[in-house]
């Protein structure tokens, strides 16, 4: 399953780390996230989406605290 969410992120490095780390989580198929967009594209098993969005989004958090997913 594939799914694009509109996100905030406040810079371009703080999104290329967050892409950098969710990529490496279990599960993670692939993940594109764009800062002039503020859009973030991930990819996963549908069976197991729900827990990596929300290991993603955990992740996330630690690289920039001020990061908001809208689902």
């Amino acid at each position: 399953m594939q799914k694009k969410f509109s996100i905030e992120v406040d810079c371009a490095n703080c999104a290329a780390k967050i892409e950098n780390a969710v990529k490496q989580l279990p599960g993670v198929k692939n993940v594109s996230v764009s800062f002039m967009a503020q859009k973030m594209l991930l990819e996963a098993e549908d069976a197991q989406f729900s827990a990596v969005l929300k290991e993603a989004v955990k992740t996330a958090k630690k690289i920039e605290p001020d990061f908001e997913i809208e689902l």
